[in-house]
Parts: structure tokens; sequence; C-alpha cells
């Protein structure tokens, strides 16, 4: 299972083919996204049809919930890495996701998460 960030579909819709062959190559059934991700992905609908067309992707997903072990852990990674690296609330309560289930991030902002000794990183082979 592999989570992905939101920038990941972003580039999607935005028909990125090497993030579509990639994510093509780990398989549907091997895709997971966060809670944060999911809302992220729906505020930035610009009208009910793409509302309507991520909703539908989104269902087709695992969505990993935002339970207490991930909240705790991102409360604990705000407190720590917030001041020295910037490390923003919905990031945090991704790389927590990732961590609590033992998972990697599959993401295109490195700079964002590389600085998390705990954090599993997908990279493309």
């Amino acid at each position: 299972m592999i989570l992905c960030d939101t920038n990941i579909f972003i580039e999607i819709y935005r028909d990125g083919l090497d993030i579509i062959q990639t994510v093509k190559s780990i398989g549907q059934h091997n895709i997971a996204v966060s809670d944060v991700t999911c809302a992220e992905l729906l505020y930035g609908a610009r009208n009910k049809k793409e509302l309507q067309t991520i909703r539908k992707d989104l269902n087709k997903l695992t969505v990993l919930p935002i339970d207490t072990d991930v909240s705790t852990m991102a409360v604990e990674l705000v407190e720590k890495y917030a001041l020295s690296h910037k490390l923003s609330l919905p990031d945090a309560l991704i790389a927590s996701t990732a961590i609590i289930h033992n998972i990697e991030l599959y993401t295109l902002n490195l700079k964002d998460f590389s600085f998390l000794d705990k954090l599993k990183l997908f990279t493309v082979k």
C-alpha cells in the first residue's frame, strides 16, 4: 500500500503522464489516501461536475481516517517541526497517516517531508 499526497492527484487531473504511469504501475488496489487529501481535493473542485468526479475517484480508493493515533502523532510532529521546518498541519496529518500505517508516502514535495526520519518516502524506480 502507498499513501498518495494531494499533489499526486492534482498532477493526475492535469494529465501528468509520468505520474499517471507511476500510479498505474502501483495499482489502484495499492493506493491509499488520507482524509486530509480527500478534503483538499474536494475543496479545490472548481464546480459541481468536478466535485462529483473527484468524489467518484476517491470512492475507488482506500481512505485512511484521521484517528486518535494519527492525530496524536501529527500534534507531536507539529510541535517538533513547525518552527524549524515550517511543517504545516495538513502535511503533519498526511505524514502521520503514513507513519502510523507503516506505508510509504508518494509525494512531489519531498522537501516538505524529507526531514521526518520515521517517514518512508516512495521513490519511482
